[in-house]
C-alpha cells in the first residue's frame, strides 16, 4: 500500500492544525486530524457552484466563501459570465499556497475575475450589504462545524441574517454540508431565505452519483 506522505502543515486563526497530505495521485487537506478534502472526491463541491451561479446573470458579483482545493472556484468560473466578479474569502494563506502550489490550481488565482481575500468570509458578510449576486459557502463541514467553533456563528442565525444582507434582491445563498440538518433549513427560512436541501453525491460517474452523501442547502431572497 502506497503511505500517505505530509507535505506541508499550519495553523488556523484559533490554532487547529491543517495540514496537505499525499498518496500516489491522491491530495487530502485535513484539519484536527479529519479529512476535509481531496483530490479524489469533488463532485459535490462543483454542484454547489452550480446551484449557486444559478441566477448569476451579467456583472454578476458571487462570493466563494472557502477555497478548499479550489474545485468550487474552479466550476464557479466556468459558469459565470466574462464581466462577472468572483470574491474569494480564504482565512488560512496556507491553503491559498497549497492551490498555488502542490494542488496546481495557480491559473484560477490568476484569473481576472477573481480577487483572493486572506481573511473570514464570515467579516466579508458582516461587511457587506447587497454586494453579492451568489454567496457559496464551503467553509468546515457545513452547519456542524466540527473543525473550528468560531464557525457556528456563520450558520446561526446572525450569519444567515448577515448572508441575506449582503445578497442583492433576488440573490442565492448555496451551502455546502457534509450531511442534512432540516434544523439549519428552518433557521435559514426564518432569515428570510425560500430554502431548501439538495442531495448531492461525493463522486459523478457518467452522470450517476456515488460516495459520500453530501448536501447542498439553497436558499433564495425574493426580488
Amino acid at each position: 500500500m502506497i503511505p500517505w506522505v505530509k507535505l506541508d502543515e499550519a495553523r488556523a486563526p484559533d490554532g487547529t492544525e491543517i495540514s496537505l497530505w499525499r498518496r500516489g495521485e491522491e491530495l487530502v487537506v485535513r484539519a484536527g486530524g479529519v479529512d476535509l478534502m481531496s483530490t479524489r472526491a469533488h463532485a459535490s463541491e462543483e454542484r454547489l457552484a452550480e446551484l449557486g451561479c444559478e441566477r448569476a446573470g451579467e456583472r454578476a458579483c458571487v462570493l466563494v466563501g472557502g477555497l478548499g482545493m479550489g474545485f468550487t472556484l474552479r466550476a464557479t468560473l466556468a459558469r459565470v459570465r466574462r464581466n462577472t466578479r468572483v470574491v474569494v474569502a480564504e482565512l488560512c494563506p496556507a491553503v491559498v499556497a497549497w492551490v498555488r502550489g502542490p494542488i496546481g490550481g495557480g491559473a484560477l488565482l490568476d484569473d481576472p475575475r477573481v480577487t483572493v481575500e486572506s481573511r473570514d468570509c464570515a467579516a466579508v458578510l458582516r461587511e457587506s450589504e447587497a454586494r453579492f449576486d451568489a454567496v457559496l459557502l464551503d467553509v468546515d463541514n457545513g452547519p456542524a462545524a466540527l473543525t473550528q467553533a468560531q464557525n457556528r456563528w456563520l450558520y446561526g442565525a446572525q450569519g444567515l441574517r448577515a448572508a441575506a444582507r449582503a445578497l442583492r434582491p433576488g440573490g442565492r445563498l448555496t451551502v455546502w454540508s457534509a450531511g442534512d440538518d432540516p434544523t439549519f433549513t428552518q433557521r435559514m427560512k426564518r432569515a428570510g431565505f425560500a430554502a431548501r436541501a439538495l442531495p448531492a453525491r461525493a463522486h459523478e460517474a457518467g452522470g450517476q452519483g456515488r460516495g459520500a452523501r453530501h448536501v447542498i442547502f439553497v436558499g433564495d431572497l425574493g426580488r
